[in-house]
């Protein structure tokens, strides 16, 4: 049998709804989600970002529940990295380092690593050029 899976969701933990709400839709372009048992979640296409945060009691099969600042995740970039660059600095997030050749899902790209409000590292990757 051949095991087929794509990535479903993955976990972050923010400290504060509106702050992380506003930066996840207007710096990654997140549909914002109102989950049933409260709190939120981030939707990227087919993809999404479930969150611990103020209000949220996580599921009691984590061992370690996600903190603030903990998380590692990255994005891909549909354009050129410079774009991603100008995008960050027309939000105002700092670009804490990159340009850099890396490797990714999709071999070989350039990334700009930034911060989300609670410190988590976020990555952008450009396939393009």
């Amino acid at each position: 049998m051949t095991v087929k899976v794509t990535l479903d969701h993955c976990v972050v933990h923010v400290s504060d709804w509106t702050r992380s709400n506003a930066f996840y839709r207007d710096v990654l372009g997140a549909e914002i989600v109102e989950r049933p048992n409260g709190g939120f979640a981030y939707r990227f296409g087919d993809q999404q970002l479930n969150l611990h945060g103020p209000g949220v009691t996580p599921a009691e099969v984590a061992r370690l529940p996600v903190q603030p600042g903990n998380s590692d995740l990255c994005f891909v970039w549909r354009g050129p990295i410079s774009e991603a660059i100008a995008h960050l600095q027309d939000c105002g997030v700092p670009v804490e380092r990159g340009p850099m050749e890396r490797f990714g899902a999709k071999g070989s790209g350039t990334s700009v690593y930034f911060r989300d409000p609670d410190g988590s590292l976020l990555e952008f990757i450009s396939y393009v050029g």
